[in-house]
């Protein structure tokens, strides 16, 4: 009768982490659509038409260069949405945020692989493309993300996380990625 009782506590238990993992998917995915599909993909096909222009500065290498920022720049998005998702149980939308704080995949070498990702992926197209407006436009993203990582996101994760988090921002950078990944907490 024990063993029933324990069983029957925990399934609930299980049904809501599976719905929440669920919904946190579903929210990820939709939030990857709307800001980092309008911020890094809408925005700079209507700066540049995503037409390839002269090389910037004469130097096509640069073009490999932005081809290559983009080919490391999505897949780091599409792993960190995941890694919200499925690790942390929530999504990167402030309205629903993660229950754990996700330190393991890449951030353990940055903090912010998502804002890094997503500035890749502009930068990326403004070199492929010789947009330098779709270059001023990513600098202007960065400018942003600073601020908004600076008065909102750090001190929210710093009220939701505590030491925990207090922990990693001292152990993990910013923007610039570590050489060595952290192993202070891979449990996520």
């Amino acid at each position: 009768m024990l063993k029933l009782s324990l069983a029957s506590n925990s399934r609930p238990e299980l049904k809501n982490k599976l719905m929440r993992r669920l919904l946190a998917t579903l929210g990820s995915a939709v939030f990857l659509v709307i800001a980092p599909g309008i911020v890094a993909g809408y925005v700079p096909w209507r700066i540049c038409g995503w037409h390839i222009g002269p090389p910037l500065l004469g130097i096509g290498w640069l073009r490999w260069l932005g081809a290559l920022f983009i080919a490391v720049g999505l897949p780091v998005l599409l792993d960190s949405f995941a890694r919200f998702a499925l690790q942390g149980l929530g999504t990167p939308a402030p309205v629903f945020p993660t229950r754990h704080l996700v330190v393991s995949g890449l951030f353990r070498y940055v903090r912010n692989p998502m804002y890094v990702a997503v500035l890749a992926l502009i930068l990326g197209q403004g070199l492929l493309f010789g947009s330098l407006p779709t270059l001023e436009y990513g600098v202007a993203v960065w400018a942003a993300f600073f601020l908004f990582v600076l008065l909102y996101e750090e001190p929210t994760l710093r009220n939701s996380f505590g030491s925990e988090y207090e922990e990693f921002c001292a152990n993990v950078p910013r923007w610039i990625p570590r050489v060595r990944p952290w192993r202070g907490r891979s449990s996520n």
